[in-house]
């Protein structure tokens, strides 16, 4: 499908967001968003769309990740307890999960603490049953972790992939990159992201009303 950017247009534009960033240098590592707006569009009556697609195709490409930051935790057996442990990431077992005895608010707050979670092949199909519909409904449901998966992988793997979800309203907004990646990484993964988004649309570019990028504190940047 061909593009209405320009790689111009695109470099131009990423370059600002860069320069923007080097001049009032941040505390954090601002993430950089691509913002779309869409049009003749009906999210009551049209089909919501929902798909993902990984920026970093081949996994020796790393610093390409939009989100390195994302937090993972382990809903593991003890095998995968005791490997979350030794690489320092965050798990909790079954009975950790049941002490949360099914309350919402609990449930709720363990949702918001983390961006992701992965479970144990043995433990995914009991967590409706320990924790109701709680991760469901926040958009959270566990993804497989089977013994073979390397667990780092499989977390870079989400830190990767790069979600589009049609909600109630015409705007979206999705993390594609972060400012301490390179002008190529950035232009890449721009690129990449926007191609994907209109292949999701009923109309393609037609559904496009506008497209910006900008960094967490930067100014807007105007692709199309």
């Amino acid at each position: 499908m061909t593009s209405k950017i320009s790689r111009d247009t695109l470099n131009e534009c990423v370059t600002e967001v860069l320069k923007a960033s080097n001049e009032k240098k941040r505390k954090f590592r601002e993430t950089v968003e691509l913002q779309i707006a869409l049009k003749n569009y009906d999210p009551q009556k049209d089909k919501r769309f929902s798909g993902t697609v990984s920026v970093v195709p081949f996994m020796e490409q790393l610093r390409n990740i939009p989100r390195p930051n994302l937090k993972v935790c382990i809903l593991g057996d003890q095998k995968h307890c005791d490997e979350a442990k030794e690489n320092n990431i965050p798990c909790m077992t079954a009975d950790d999960l049941k002490k949360l005895n099914k309350d919402k608010k609990l449930i709720k707050k363990l949702a918001k603490s983390y961006d992701a979670f992965l479970a144990s092949e043995s433990l995914i199909k009991q967590i409706p049953r320990i924790l109701g519909p709680g991760l469901n409904k926040a958009g959270k449901f566990p993804s497989v972790l089977s013994h073979q998966d390397s667990m780092t992988g499989k977390i870079d793997e989400i830190r990767a992939t790069v979600k589009f979800q049609m909600k109630k309203v015409l705007c979206l907004s999705v993390a594609i990159g972060h400012v301490g990646m390179t002008q190529d990484e950035l232009v890449s993964n721009v690129s990449l992201g926007v191609n994907f988004l209109v292949s999701l649309l009923k109309k393609n570019w037609q559904n496009v009303r506008a497209l910006h990028i900008k960094s967490t504190m930067g100014p807007v940047q105007r692709l199309y």
